[in-house]
């Protein structure tokens, strides 16, 4: 969701400084090819705390669809952090069943080659 401001004074100076922030004026910053996690998580976090999404667009040249997918995304983490569990009984037992299943595998496999050497056919006229 959007929160709208309700603008209803303009400060001097304000749209020239809205418009070398988005880089359509002469001598704005360079546009950022490629954001890192850190730099979107700092963006995010500003959002979070109620700063509005345009103001903030205008600051980063990002466009508010961007800045709104970057918010659910981090928001989807979240929730999925707060469901992991520390100590999962399932998570438990199947590593414990795919332990023993890798005991049982290599066990069959020794068993296998015994049985191939005790009962392999030996070649006449070679000592062993």
């Amino acid at each position: 969701m959007l929160k709208k401001s309700n603008v209803t004074e303009v400060v001097p100076g304000a749209v020239e400084r809205a418009r070398s922030a988005t880089g359509s004026a002469p001598g704005a910053a360079a546009e950022v090819k490629r954001w890192s996690a850190n730099r979107k998580k700092e963006v995010v976090l500003r959002l979070l705390r109620g700063e509005p999404v345009d103001a903030i667009s205008r600051e980063v040249s990002v466009p508010i669809y961007r800045l709104e997918e970057w918010r659910e995304r981090a928001l989807a983490g979240i929730d999925a952090g707060m469901k992991e569990r520390e100590y999962d009984p399932l998570e438990a037992r199947l590593g414990e069943a795919t332990r023993r299943i890798g005991e049982l595998v290599m066990e069959n496999e020794l068993l296998r080659k015994e049985r191939q050497d005790r009962y392999a056919p030996r070649q006449r006229g070679r000592l062993h």
